[in-house]
């Protein structure tokens, strides 16, 4: 890792040297992201706590582990915080919009470090305070300044470097962007009801406990059975987080997967200048690393092109226009879902669903990526020569001194494909398809599903 300067402590004020950041201009030694004051001081605080915790947290097994560093992406109208819990079962975004700030926020991407001396300064943070923050060539920089009666009575500065990102968090973006593109929003609940809800969630160290949440007059139930609107989650200890901003909460709405599957959940937080997003698995004991939610959409080698041309429009968007791309490549709509998936595979893209949108975040290149975290796609590769066409709807693949059936069908405009493999009959596609489906895929170019 290349630092600016070295890391110090003066007079009080910890200075961690600062990591390139990549922006527009390419990689830049000494980037400036914002400078500016926080209209909602404790809010911001408090968000970043939760940040914190989540990505110390690994829920399966509550015990607290290493510290990871948020994806810190800013986007010109809006800052972007994101996190994996330890255990990958949680993802959690911080959206900080313009209107929470006093300051021009710029382009770009890096990593920042929330360690435990800038953990500490936050805690100290309430909502009459001034919030002064520098993302730039001092790194996420807070200088605290407590207020009473309009005097100043202490300041405090705490700064923190940017860092490297774990690469598991990479996989577990492009299957987190691909997952939350099927999201719909089920129920929303505002005010005291919202608070309420969080204040009665279990801790992170509560027994596991799994319900679904049904929406009434008096707030949120916690019910053995669901309905139309009810969203089910397993592990409401994953959500305990979310106590630290209790107060502040405004508005809750709950995702659920547009087929209305159990499966993956999301629950937006509504704040002032701020939105906090917290995506969960299926199971506290799944990771998004291993979903292979993008398995499909990778499988014809010729998207990498396409991927790259798309790839060279984009300038750190915190909203990407699908209409707008598809007018300045040229490519079909298609060939761009595609490309965006490569995008995302990489960690380049993320899902807004509040916004319905991609948002663009730039990470360094890795050509050997697609193959190096995809194993059952480098497997399918292996397996194009191995296929027999039985008919017109149905595939024999040779594996392993096996035969193994693969079905194409078509469910309401829809195609599916179905295998006789182990894989296939535990999992369907809920963790994308079977190295055998995946194989016929690419050599009959069927990209339907």
């Amino acid at each position: 890792m290349k630092f600016s300067q070295q890391s110090k402590l003066t007079n009080g004020a910890l200075a961690l040297a600062l990591s390139p950041a990549l922006t527009p201009d390419g990689i830049i030694d000494n980037p400036q992201f914002f400078a500016g004051y926080a209209l909602y001081p404790q809010i911001l605080a408090r968000s970043l706590l939760v940040l914190a915790d989540i990505t110390a947290t690994r829920y399966f097994k509550p015990v607290p582990v290493t510290l990871r560093d948020p994806v810190l992406s800013a986007q010109g109208n809006q800052l972007r915080a994101e996190v994996f819990s330890a255990c990958n079962s949680v993802y959690a975004r911080l959206d900080l919009l313009q209107q929470g700030f006093d300051g021009q926020i710029l382009r770009g991407t890096t990593n920042v470090d929330i360690g435990i001396s800038l953990r500490q300064a936050l805690t100290q943070v309430n909502y009459k305070d001034k919030l002064h923050l520098n993302i730039g060539n001092q790194g996420l920089a807070t200088h605290h300044i407590q207020k009473q009666d309009e005097d100043v009575i202490g300041i405090k500065a705490i700064i923190e470097r940017p860092v490297a990102m774990p690469d598991r968090w990479i996989r577990a973006l492009g299957n987190v962007a691909e997952i939350h593109t099927k999201m719909v929003a089920v129920f929303t609940v505002t005010g005291i009801q919202a608070q309420t809800f969080i204040a009665g969630l279990p801790t992170v160290t509560s027994k596991h406990q799994s319900s679904w949440l049904v929406p009434s007059n008096t707030g949120i139930k916690l019910m053995a059975q669901g309905g139309l609107d009810s969203v089910y989650i397993s592990g409401l200890h994953r959500l305990s987080a979310l106590k630290r901003l209790t107060t502040n909460v405004k508005r809750l709405t709950f995702y659920q997967l547009a087929s209305g599957e159990q499966g993956p959940c999301m629950v937006e937080v509504e704040l002032d200048g701020a939105r906090l997003t917290l995506s969960l698995t299926a199971q506290p004991w799944q990771g998004y690393s291993g979903e292979g939610a993008l398995l499909e959409l990778l499988a014809p080698k010729q998207q990498l092109q396409n991927a790259q041309l798309v790839q060279s429009i984009l300038q750190f968007d915190s909203l990407i226009d699908l209409t707008q791309l598809a007018i300045k490549t040229g490519l079909d709509t298609q060939r761009i879902n595609s490309s965006l998936a490569y995008l995302a595979v990489s960690g380049k893209l993320g899902f807004d669903v509040h916004q319905n949108g991609y948002f663009h975040r730039q990470l360094p290149e890795d050509p050997n990526r697609l193959i190096k975290d995809n194993p059952r796609l480098k497997s399918a590769y292996k397996l194009i020569e191995c296929i027999d066409r039985v008919d017109e709807n149905t595939w024999m693949v040779h594996s392993n001194n096996e035969d193994y059936r693969v079905r194409f069908v078509r469910q309401n405009s829809k195609m599916t494909s179905q295998c006789t493999c182990s894989w296939y009959l535990n999992h369907q596609l809920k963790k994308g398809p079977c190295k055998h489906i995946l194989a016929v895929q690419i050599k009959e170019n069927i990209y339907e599903c």
